[in-house]
């Protein structure tokens, strides 16, 4: 459903950005929204001040209350993290639709807006390129010991038995590798792995099998996959049914040796299991973006650990991913405002409430 309020002669668009989505280039696209667009910024210190929960939000960066002064005029409101709570809903009157530019717009009250009819536009699978060429390049320096040799040389040690043949990996050519979930991102990951000749297994109830075959992948049981996978890459919805499944009897049941990779969710992965599945040696090492909670504690047992390849959170950060998710989320909200239906909307109910002004 489209819109029946009449459209303002002047559009005004708050661009809501932060040190990755910059304000000033959703500014830059917004002014293609329409004949008369006039942008105003704001802007959050997002990565270098942590994202939070609040006021019904999560993964929110920025003060609440600037924002909603900021959104007072606002038609438009475009933004990657910053906290569209219910208060700043409220603050904006003239407001008639919100552009995230994430998978998962949580830093935004879909209730508040969907009681005031505004529909939330949204990018589903905006950071799956990324993400996935992310995994082949954790799996490559994980299995290959690119960072464990790295870490050995700038602390001044040549360390020649990283040839020895019990401590090199395989190439990929001849690996298995398991992909616990074939959504958008397992699938692309697939694909990309059958590039070099990997085999590729996937666990996943709701994969069809027409898109598993297309993506070079075999559906099997998770218990098949975990015995069978030389490196095994989580990429699961995050559910009650899926916290916590990659657990103690899940690693009881791994090759031995094996690899684990997580770049989906913190949760998704106990934590003190892959430690205990380290230290003995049923998994060879794992590589994690992701963590619960996040930021890890300095004093994390898994960080500082050689078979161990941690990182913050990086696998959907790319230059693409910023811009693109920019261009495509000022492309949707463009396309609606000239009286298209929304192609990616978080709150489908949001018509319900919309009366002419």
């Amino acid at each position: 459903m489209t819109d029946t309020r009449p459209t303002p002669a002047t559009l005004q668009v708050l661009c809501a950005g932060d040190l990755f989505i910059r304000a000033d280039a959703l500014a830059g696209a917004a002014r293609g929204l329409g004949r008369d667009v006039r942008t105003t910024t704001w802007e959050s210190l997002w990565p270098e001040e942590a994202f939070r929960s609040v006021d019904g939000v999560r993964e929110a960066a920025g003060d609440p209350d600037t924002l909603a002064e900021a959104a007072r005029d606002a038609h438009v409101l475009l933004t990657h993290l910053a906290p569209v709570t219910a208060e700043v809903i409220a603050a904006a009157p003239h407001l008639r639709v919100i552009g995230v530019t994430r998978g998962g717009p949580v830093n935004v009250d879909l209730a508040a807006a969907t009681a005031r009819g505004i529909p939330v536009v949204y990018l589903p699978g905006r950071n799956l390129e990324a993400v996935a060429e992310y995994v082949i390049g954790v799996v490559i320096a994980l299995t290959r010991n690119i960072v464990a040799g790295a870490r050995d040389l700038d602390a001044g040690r040549w360390d020649a038995r990283w040839y020895r043949f019990e401590r090199t990996g395989p190439q990929l050519r001849t690996a298995t590798v398991g992909l616990v979930g074939l959504g958008a991102i397992g699938s692309r990951v697939a694909t990309l792995l059958s590039a070099f000749g990997t085999t590729v297994l996937a666990a996943d109830p709701y994969a069809d099998a027409d898109v598993t075959r297309a993506a070079g992948a075999r559906l099997v049981p998770l218990a098949e996959l975990l015995a069978s996978s030389d490196v095994i890459s989580v990429h699961a919805r995050l559910t009650d049914d899926t916290r916590g499944m990659i657990g103690v009897e899940a690693l009881a049941a791994v090759k031995p040796g094996a690899y684990l990779v997580n770049t989906a969710r913190g949760e998704l992965v106990d934590e003190t299991a892959v430690l205990r599945a380290l230290e003995d040696g049923r998994l060879r090492g794992a590589a994690l973006d992701v963590f619960h909670p996040e930021p890890p504690a300095p004093d994390h047992p898994l960080l500082g650990r050689p078979d161990v390849l941690p990182t913050p959170h990086l696998a959907g950060a790319s230059r693409e991913v910023a811009l693109e998710s920019i261009d495509r989320v000022c492309r949707e909200v463009g396309d609606w405002l000239r009286g298209e239906s929304i192609a990616h909307c978080a709150n489908p109910d949001w018509a319900a409430q919309v009366s002419p002004a």
